[in-house]
């Protein structure tokens, strides 16, 4: 088979386009944080009026050594050297270490559930944000003040815009993301060196007795809890880690100094600039005060609030984009239903889920619609994500026990990272219940779907009934050659669900030989695996000293589709070219000399019997797995099969021992 992994190297150059796609796909939900995270340190404090020159280091500093220890440690030194074959990400990280143990599902699970959730909160907070800087433009305030429901309207209108360009692939407009992020990251140093350039004393805040001094000190209405509004100052790390695929480490390597100093630029130029104004009862009088659009000089908010938007609907297709991967992953791997996946854009990167990007859409918009205004919607942002870095770290640990380090070392780092994001968890916690409810309930919700799917999948497989295909080989070879019964299909193809050396399922030979006699020149019996590596297109054929049983197995990594109808063409092209597989001449064809046969798929369909034992849980779980198949996907339209003959069979899924019943024959006087 084809292998196309050349097509998906690991992208090694440093290159100008590279450093530019990097700052598009990237760094996007990190590069907005700017946008909202003082505003939340300062307003969740009370206010300019409670505030003092040391509070305004301390929270700089807590977010310098946050980026620095977070970000630049654990994730651009540590976790992008955890890449499989150049992909990065939890599911990715998962299937490097899930050798190790059964069990690491389950944070793999929970950690993947979480990013998600954060994916439907990240379009909503920085848009919002965005749009409510219209109230620095004189304007604007003039004519509409601090209504909100403009703001609202405004947000969701460029919610639906954005999520209805996922259907049409985002080709066009990715290719400015990388030159438009990069102009981004340049303002916002700019605007900062503007503020920071006036007050260069609060430099000072690189000193991390800043930060510890705040977390001690009573101005800091919130103690130690202010770290969850510090910890929105680096969510975007985890996607830093899942979008390596797309450009690089190398080029993530250097980019990301360039990404680091501009933030902190900005950050101290808020600093500055809040120093300044702190005790002006101008500014102390301002609802919902954002230095960030407030700094900017006089003419520059215009620009400032188009360029905030901009930004802003990149870190949301950015965050998008990831789901979409990240949902596929899951597929592929058993965790997550069939859902129908498009490719509209030139790349198999640029995927569309429909019933992914409508679930985001209707949940983003209901949150702008619930929370209403960015303040709230904070609370509920960075919960989630905390989860999902706990999950990393963990997994991190098998990685570098995997990668040959000593186990003191591997517990270390990951205790480091564990009680520092711990600290940060607690910290974030305190918002459930101003709105941090909402990310664990969508987090809840697609881990509830995840382990019916994978519980399902167990239960399953503990039922499976198998045989030995050698057995049958005699009968299968007298059923093709009895001129009694009419030729029913030159191949017919099953897809099992495994094949254990020569034993597979026993609904397929019970399909051929006794649901209904199935003659056919050649038997398909094909299975696919997912690989730990993404990209891997191969196969195994086992034809069992035959030339009429085709045993296949198909090893497909988990970034790869699984158009099952085009891999067997060119099987049965391989196999009759080696002399292997008799040629099929068909008398009666539009295409002249084709010798190749008519197929038919068939797909069996199980349907959980009432004539079972099974404990109440099990089957509960059992029908709410079927329950969820019904409304997704169909097999063949997952396996490219939809242009095929395809043949639905369905047969009963029995667990446990079947209830016996005894009736008595009644007698008649």
């Amino acid at each position: 088979m084809r292998d196309v992994r050349a097509k998906h190297q690991p992208i090694h150059k440093i290159s100008f386009g590279g450093l530019l796609v990097a700052m598009g796909v990237v760094y996007g939900d990190i590069g907005t944080s700017p946008l909202y995270v003082m505003k939340a340190i300062v307003g969740e404090n009370g206010g300019l009026k409670t505030i003092n020159p040391d509070y305004i280091l301390g929270a700089v500093s807590l977010i310098f050594w946050t980026l620095t220890i977070l970000t630049t440690i654990k994730y651009v030194v540590i976790a992008l050297k955890a890449d499989n074959h150049g992909e990065g990400g939890i599911f990715s990280l998962y299937t490097l270490v899930r050798k190790q143990g059964k069990f690491l599902i389950i944070p793999a699970m929970i950690g993947g559930a979480a990013l998600l959730a954060d994916g439907v909160l990240t379009p909503a907070v920085t848009v919002t944000t965005a749009i409510e800087g219209l109230r620095g433009i004189p304007e604007f305030f003039q004519r509409f003040g601090m209504e909100q429901n403009i703001i609202v309207g405004i947000t969701l209108v460029i919610l639906l815009v954005l999520f209805s360009m996922q259907r049409f692939g985002t080709d066009l407009v990715g290719k400015a993301f990388g030159p438009v992020m990069f102009l981004w990251f340049t303002f916002l140093g700019l605007v900062g060196i503007m503020n920071f350039s006036q007050d260069l004393s609060v430099i000072r805040a690189f000193n991390p007795y800043y930060a510890v001094k705040l977390l001690l000190s009573p101005d800091n209405h919130l103690g130690i809890f202010i770290l969850g509004n510090i910890f929105l100052a680096t969510t975007g790390a985890e996607a830093l880690y899942s979008d390596m695929g797309h450009v690089g480490k190398k080029n993530i390597y250097i980019s990301w100094p360039y990404v680091k100093i501009c933030l902190m630029l900005n950050y101290l130029g808020q600093a500055a600039w809040l120093t300044k104004v702190y005790q002006d009862p101008s500014y102390q009088s301002i609802e919902e005060l954002n230095p960030f659009f407030r700094m900017m000089p006089d003419g520059w908010m215009v620009l400032g609030v188009g360029f905030a938007t901009i930004a802003a609907v990149i870190a949301s297709q950015a965050l998008i984009s990831g789901s979409f991967t990240l949902v596929s992953e899951a597929i592929k791997l058993k965790l997550l239903p069939r859902m129908k996946i498009t490719y509209p854009g030139k790349t198999i990167g640029q995927m569309y889920i429909p019933l992914v990007n409508l679930l985001l859409w209707l949940a983003c918009s209901l949150i702008v619609i619930t929370f209403r205004t960015s303040s709230h919607m904070e609370a509920a942002y960075g919960l989630s994500i905390t989860v999902t870095m706990l999950m990393t770290t963990f997994l991190l640990f098998f990685f570098l026990r995997q990668s040959g380090h000593r186990l003191i070392i591997s517990l270390l780092i990951t205790l480091f990272f564990g009680a520092i994001e711990t600290i940060f968890f607690i910290s974030s916690a305190v918002k459930f219940f101003h709105g941090g409810f909402v990310a664990v309930l969508i987090a809840l919700v697609i881990l509830g779907v995840m382990l019916v799917w994978e519980w399902g999948n167990l239960i399953e497989e503990r039922a499976s009934d198998d045989v030995d295909l050698k057995d049958y080989l005699p009968q299968l070879n007298e059923l093709r050659h009895d001129e009694h019964l009419p030729m029913y299909q030159t191949n017919v193809v099953f897809l099992v669900p495994r094949i254990d050396g020569d034993h597979i399922e026993k609904a397929a030979l019970y399909s051929i030989l006794d649901k209904r006699p199935k003659r056919a020149e050649v038997y398909w019996f094909v299975n696919v695996t997912v690989t730990d590596e993404p990209y891997t297109q191969e196969y195994s054929v086992d034809m069992m000293g035959t030339d009429y049983i085709m045993k296949v197995k198909l090893y497909l990594g988990f970034r790869v589709g699984q158009e099952v109808n085009v891999y067997i063409r060119q099987i049965i092209h391989d196999m009759m070219k080696q002399g292997r597989l008799p040629l099929q001449p068909q008398k009666y064809t539009i295409s002249k000399g084709r010798n190749v046969g008519d197929f038919q798929f068939i797909l069996i369909r199980k349907i959980l019997s009432n004539n079972t034992v099974i404990g109440k849980w099990e089957r509960q779980i059992m029908q709410l797995k079927l329950a969820i198949k019904k409304m997704t996907m169909s097999p063949e339209n997952w396996f490219g099969l939809e242009y095929s003959d395809v043949l639905y069979e369905n047969v009963p899924l029995i667990i446990g021992e079947p209830r016996k019943t005894r009736l008595q024959e009644r007698t008649e006087n």
